[in-house]
């Protein structure tokens, strides 16, 4: 049986109760704000949530209230130094995700982490060579590729009812949280842009991209990506 498969059986170990076992509790989740909290929820369900992390102090006591079963913490290297703890699920600010990603590679953890995977090319790839060489799993979280409606799209794209597919665009518009660390291209269109490759089976060999900004100095608001594939295919995307 193959790593990924392994966690997979303990998370599923037995979902309706899920503390019967508490040798399965071995995932902790690092941000239960927006975001993490749906992580916790769901991770708690499967049975294998052991310890949630987070600087907001208010936050950990609502959640332990849920879930009395779990750890809380404010101290991240309360979870570094768990051994009981194999995997990570990161849901912090993006701008912390390429350090604490790293320090939880190093520390021997499976790591799962909400996009971007960082801010920077080169730390993305620093990362995934990391992984590699401690052979640890390191996976983003791009929930649409695991979509009915994406798995669907991605049938029909493959067995040709849609013949050649020449262009794919895609509009993303919402009023969201306002970044601060970064823009909405970051924060948004991670997930148009995992779809679309999905979708052509290949990464772009050019790209090219505008933004403007407005609330924020720098940070931009709107955003225009246009992608060129060989064979003469090609994807745009808007997002606001």
């Amino acid at each position: 049986m193959t790593k990924q498969k392994k966690l997979l059986a303990d998370s599923a170990d037995n979902p309706r109760n899920p503390r019967k076992s508490a040798k399965s509790a071995n995932i902790a989740v690092i941000g239960a704000g927006y975001w993490g909290k749906n992580l916790v929820r769901n991770f708690y369900k499967l049975g294998v949530l052991k310890t949630v992390c987070d600087i907001d102090k208010k936050s950990l006591l609502y959640l332990k209230r849920i879930y009395p079963e779990i750890n809380i913490t404010q101290n991240i290297n309360k979870v570094v130094i768990d051994k009981d703890i194999k995997g990570v699920v990161i849901a912090a600010p993006a701008v912390t995700h390429y350090k604490l990603t790293k320090k939880f590679l190093l520390a021997g953890k499976d790591v799962f982490v909400e996009k971007p995977l960082a801010l920077k090319l080169e730390e993305a790839k620093k990362l995934v060579k990391l992984a590699q060489k401690k052979k640890q799993i390191l996976m983003v979280g791009h929930l649409l590729l695991y979509h009915p409606a994406v798995v669907k799209l991605k049938q029909i794209v493959k067995n040709g009812t849609l013949g050649k597919i020449r262009y794919i665009y895609s509009n993303r518009l919402n009023f969201g949280k306002l970044r601060t660390e970064e823009n909405i291209l970051w924060s948004f269109a991670p997930h148009d842009i995992s779809v679309i490759i999905e979708l052509f089976g290949k990464l772009p060999n050019k790209i090219y991209a505008h933004g403007m900004s407005w609330l924020n100095k720098n940070i931009a608001d709107v955003t225009l990506s246009y992608f060129e594939f060989n064979q003469n295919q090609a994807a745009h995307i808007f997002v606001s």
